[in-house]
């Protein structure tokens, strides 16, 4: 029916991004999320219990990337939950507050996180949220010295004031997108030199045939 494949046609996407919203609890990474998702904003929230998830469909570079966010529970009780969101997460998002700076200090247990449970090759951002807060803590050189020291993007973000959230989530689903296309290039070349391989083995044998 036109209403059935107009549904499907609005759910057909390219690429799909799997991200994990990673750090501290109560840095905000729930208000990341559903300022992202549902462009919304509230100053009363409950704490994420376990793990949540939310989906939204973006345009990157005239591609359709679906990103598929799951949001954590920054409490120690549920890392054991998390651990296992890592192995199936192709992009990671660590997050701070930039007015908590234990938050900030505990990035380096968190990447500690990623390099046991994660792929190698995943893709990382940084993200220092709270950037409209007044009592700040943590710089954004600081900030960005740290995500220099780990080779990822940063970016300093206020899910209040709607201040570069569209940016970071962006920036990763392009450089998830850009890992699956390079890793489907090679893919795709490796099988092309097979194939031209046994070509030439065949018009070689083709020519001892014609000379015999």
């Amino acid at each position: 029916s036109k209403q059935a494949q107009m549904s499907k046609s609005s759910n057909a996407y390219d690429f799909l991004a799997k991200v994990l919203i990673i750090g501290d609890s109560g840095v905000g990474k729930t208000c990341l999320l559903l300022r992202f998702c549902d462009n919304s904003w509230t100053s009363s929230h409950l704490a994420t219990i376990g793990i949540d998830f939310k989906m939204k469909t973006i345009e990157v570079d005239g591609k359709k990337v679906k990103v598929q966010i799951w949001d954590t529970a920054g409490q120690e009780r549920f890392k054991t939950i998390t651990q296992t969101y890592y192995k199936g997460a192709m992009g990671i998002i660590l997050c701070y507050a930039v007015n908590d700076r234990e938050s900030f200090q505990n990035i380096e247990n968190w990447m500690k996180q990623i390099r046991q449970h994660a792929t190698d090759d995943v893709c990382k951002i940084l993200v220092g949220n709270k950037s409209d807060m007044p009592d700040r803590f943590v710089d954004s050189e600081e900030g960005k010295r740290l995500a220099d020291s780990y080779g990822i993007k940063f970016f300093e973000t206020s899910a209040k004031d709607d201040l570069n959230v569209n940016d970071a989530f962006h920036t990763i689903a392009r450089d998830i997108k850009e890992k699956i296309m390079s890793r489907e290039t090679k893919a795709g070349d490796s099988v092309i030199t097979g194939g031209t391989k046994k070509l030439d083995a065949s018009k070689k044998d083709n020519t001892k045939k014609a000379c015999c």
